[in-house]
């Protein structure tokens, strides 16, 4: 079982953070905060500068710790999520596919929006977790390298898939079997973020942009290129584009990468490393092509004319956030009934129709084409199967690799 271990943050993984806070994946967007992944630096070592002493994980390893469940006789379930994340109706005050769950089951869900940021989101319950208490929580929602963390810690529950059968049958093949959680035994999605190249046609001026080599290696693109302030996404792309295996990736491999991106700086080709302030220049026209999240690209096209995305042949990344019962919660079967209810393509639907991002639900499209047809064939927000198998997601680190990637990154980007 890993220890819990409060080291230090390393200068690199300082840096990646306030990447993240500043202008990644945890700085406000129009439509909601967007998760900080690669904000995630802090995932292998530097979780510990949150304070407290050496700690063992509580409860054993790749098990988590149960308690008394109190789901039958108290209908209820606490669950916390990110901020704007969920179907809101037009007073703004409710959530209907909570409202429906409740009518159904009977089962109060007590929501909190009390998620701002992974690290901080931590800090809160470190003490609770490390101690082996009750969070006061029973769902909450992880970017997947932080819920990879809380597994290996034994600080989330295993879940029971007797109270899973939708989630277990509708799970989209894409998200069943990351590195962290074969099989999903300890989390479900709840949604997916996508990387892809985004580009501003009226800017590219009849300019081909396929693949991560023409924003590259295109002369006549050169300081008009964006590529992500965030390791993995950025990372990911490129290793993609030379051949490589994110998840399988080696040290030679990523080295090599970072040098090829190393190249197109020195040679003025990329403008600047970005957060999702990205999308100004991208609008604008300052920047040509870029490497884009896709919630913001499906916020873009609709406001924009001009913008649009590819996929490249060789993929495109994709991360997760995820539905993960801390330990010690009180109601751990209320909260498996509500994980399975959002698997419900239906209810799934809803869901999508709201927030914009990828749904990790089979079978959603017909729900959501009754609700919104542009949204249901948007493969930013439900990818075929086609697409689905051009996914890719980056692989696990080991502590002393993300100090290293990290330190490399941030001399490229200049952080």
């Amino acid at each position: 079982m890993e220890q819990y271990q409060p080291d230090r943050l390393t200068p690199p993984q300082v840096a990646a953070m306030r990447r993240s806070m500043r202008n990644g994946r945890a700085a406000l967007t129009r439509r909601s905060l967007l998760r900080a992944t690669a904000g995630g630096a802090l995932a292998a070592g530097g979780l510990g500068a949150l304070g407290g002493c050496g700690i063992p994980a509580a409860g054993k390893a790749q098990g988590g710790t149960s308690a008394e469940d109190h789901s039958a006789r108290e209908k209820s379930v606490n669950f916390s999520n990110w901020t704007e994340y969920i179907d809101v109706d037009d007073s703004g005050k409710r959530h209907p596919t909570l409202d429906a769950f409740r009518k159904r089951t009977g089962i109060t869900v007590n929501y909190t929006e009390d998620i701002n940021d992974n690290n901080e989101f931590f800090g809160k319950l470190k003490p609770q977790l490390a101690a082996g208490q009750d969070t006061g929580r029973d769902l909450i929602v992880l970017t997947d390298w932080l819920a990879a963390r809380l597994i290996r810690l034994g600080w989330v529950q295993k879940l029971d898939p007797s109270n899973l059968p939708h989630a277990y049958t509708n799970l989209s093949p894409q998200f069943r079997n990351p590195d962290w959680d074969p099989g999903r035994a300890y989390s479900y999605p709840w949604q997916g973020i996508s990387t892809v190249i985004a580009y501003n046609k009226k800017a590219l001026d009849g300019i081909e942009v396929k693949s991560v080599s023409d924003l590259l290696d295109n002369p006549r693109l050169k300081g008009r290129v964006g590529f992500l302030s965030e390791m993995r996404d950025s990372m990911g792309m490129t290793l993609l584009d030379m051949g490589k295996d994110p998840a399988r990736f080696t040290g030679d491999d990523f080295d090599a990468a970072i040098a090829r991106l190393q190249k197109a700086v020195d040679k003025g080709q990329i403008r600047r490393f970005t957060g999702n302030d990205y999308t100004s220049d991208l609008t604008k026209g300052d920047l040509a092509a870029c490497v884009a999240w896709a919630g913001d690209v499906v916020q873009l096209k609709s406001d924009s004319p001009d913008v649009d995305f590819v996929i490249p042949d060789s993929g495109y990344m994709t991360s997760t956030d995820n539905l993960c019962v801390p330990n010690k919660a009180r109601h751990k079967t209320n909260a498996e009934r509500l994980i399975d209810f959002y698997y419900e393509p239906e209810q799934a639907a809803a869901l999508a129709a709201y927030i914009n991002y990828v749904t990790p639900v089979d079978g959603v499209k017909p729900y959501l084409a009754k609700i919104d047809k542009d949204a249901a064939n948007n493969p930013l927000i439900v990818p075929d199967k086609a697409m689905q198998a051009r996914s890719h997601a980056f692989r696990s680190l080991s502590q002393k690799e993300e100090t290293a990637y990290e330190e490399k990154f941030a001399k490229l980007t200049g952080a």
